[in-house]
């Protein structure tokens, strides 16, 4: 019975070590790569892919924003805290990938398209003509540039050298980043076909899921929040 019990723990420990931690996000990542992608079935190639590995990413770091207010509520969740280093990791990979999908597919790499100005024949010169294009994009290259150096620092290494106390006060850019996230998806999700001068789409499946994952983040937070202020002594914790 004691040598189950204690190779059970041995496997349990394992898996919450580096590697089966990556395995398991691994995993994770990949199979909501491909289930965002069976949702965006009817859309082109481009579009399609595009959005299934914006959609994983930004699920995989609502997991990971998430993580750590309900570890606060339930101690018995403490355990899954240590995912929250990987899932931030490869929620910024499928990041950079969903960017280079939108360069190479999308604008062709022409810059000025990335931030909603197309080049006028007549006029000879580029012009403003999706401002709300240009200004998600915006938001979400500025989130992309918070979330590397977050991904890149997520290691114990990192902690060793910049002190614990510097090393908290980097990773408390995942606030500003979530929110930029938030903006950046919703903008897509909610605004970007409503244009006067072209057909408008059928609504986006996942907008009443955002709406919800967006509710139940900020819900989990908040309620940390509250609990963390009737217990002082942990107000220093991140939630």
């Amino acid at each position: 019975m004691s040598d189950d019990t204690s190779g059970g723990g041995r496997l349990a420990r394992r898996w919450r070590g580096p590697l089966g931690r990556n395995l398991v996000v691994i995993v994770l990542a990949a199979a909501l790569v491909a289930g965002f992608a069976a949702v965006h079935a009817q859309w082109s190639p481009m579009h399609r892919w595009n959005r299934a590995f914006g959609d994983a990413s930004f699920l995989l770091l609502a997991l990971a924003m998430a993580m750590g207010a309900t570890a606060r509520l339930w101690r018995s969740a403490g355990r899954l805290i240590a995912f929250r280093r990987e899932l931030g990791v490869y929620a910024t990979l499928l990041a950079i990938v969903h960017l280079v999908i939108i360069l190479a597919g999308w604008v062709t790499w022409d810059l000025w398209r990335l931030f909603g100005f197309e080049l006028h024949p007549q006029l000879g010169r580029y012009v403003m003509v999706q401002h709300g294009f240009g200004l998600a994009n915006a938001i979400g290259l500025v989130a992309l540039a918070l979330a590397i150096p977050l991904a890149l620092t997520s290691n114990d290494v990192s902690v060793r050298r910049l002190g614990a106390q510097t090393w908290k006060v980097l990773q408390m850019g995942a606030v500003p980043l979530w929110w930029l996230s938030v903006a950046h998806v919703g903008y897509f999700l909610f605004a970007h076909f409503l244009s006067f001068h072209r057909a408008t789409p059928e609504p986006n499946p996942l907008q009443w899921p955002f709406v919800g994952l967006l509710f139940a983040v900020v819900s989990l937070r908040l309620a940390a929040f509250v609990a963390a202020s009737a217990r002082p002594r942990d107000l220093c914790r991140p939630a």
